[in-house]
């Protein structure tokens, strides 16, 4: 059984992400950006930019920041009881080798409900299936999602379906509702604001815009309790065994 910490608060979430090796431009570029590595969990200064104060800096990158620089292909769950983190890895690492690499033909900017963020230039039919599969064939190991939460999430407004998703998958955008996409900021409601932002990531990111992305592992975050940092556990490569992230956790 799992040895759950006895305050909710504590309890460590995990989710299945792509995000780029650290040797990839499109990583050295979010770290920058972001000011933190989530693969080795190293943050630093952020870059300043022109006209936007650093603490409003800070704030519109915070929530990217603490989600680590990613496209979400199944969102964070805490594990259903009887379930371990090894168990977890066990299977990720199984449903990888059935796998194979994917391309996005390109990427570019965009806004999505008010935030900015790298996604296709068209849909990636091969990109969502791999989605739906990790939504599906890693529930057993969910946690249903408690009242709570099902608050929260109904409290954005949500159309039928999707809070039929929500209560069946514990998430309301997922299947048909999921879009793939590499958070940059947070809600930015002001225009004037916000199309400095795009300026400075059309610089920063343009050697990733109108080009293909290789989505190349299945990567698990973990973030060991509320509030806390999302990094990098283990990383996957699509269709070719295991590549692990060391600094965390070992096969043994």
């Amino acid at each position: 059984m799992t040895d759950l910490p006895s305050d909710p608060a504590e309890t460590p979430r995990y989710a299945l992400y792509y995000a780029p090796r650290a040797d990839e431009p499109l990583a050295r570029a979010a770290t920058q950006w972001l000011g933190r590595n989530a693969e080795t969990g190293q943050s630093r200064a952020l870059v300043p930019v022109a006209g936007i104060a650093y603490e409003r800096l800070a704030a519109i990158v915070a929530e990217p920041r603490l989600y680590g620089f990613h496209g979400t292909l199944k969102a964070p769950i805490a594990l259903a009881d009887g379930a371990t983190e090894r168990d977890l890895l066990d299977a990720v690492g199984r449903f990888a080798v059935g796998q194979r690499p994917i391309t996005v033909p390109t990427m570019e900017l965009a806004e999505l409900s008010g935030f900015l963020a790298l996604v296709p230039g068209a849909r990636c039919t091969e990109l969502h299936d791999l989605a739906d599969q990790c939504v599906v064939e890693f529930d057993e190991l969910r946690r249903p999602a408690d009242e709570a939460e099902l608050a929260r999430r109904r409290s954005s407004g949500l159309s039928q379906r999707q809070d039929d998703l929500l209560v069946r998958w514990g998430y309301p955008y997922v299947l048909e509702h999921w879009r793939f996409h590499l958070t940059l900021s947070g809600r930015l409601p002001d225009e004037r604001e916000r199309q400095m932002v795009l300026a400075e990531l059309r610089r920063r990111f343009g050697g990733e815009i109108d080009r293909p992305l290789a989505v190349r592992d299945l990567c698990v975050f973990r973030q060991s309790g509320q509030g806390r940092p999302f990094s990098v556990l283990a990383r996957f490569r699509l269709g070719g065994g295991r590549r692990l992230s060391t600094q965390v956790w070992q096969a043994a």
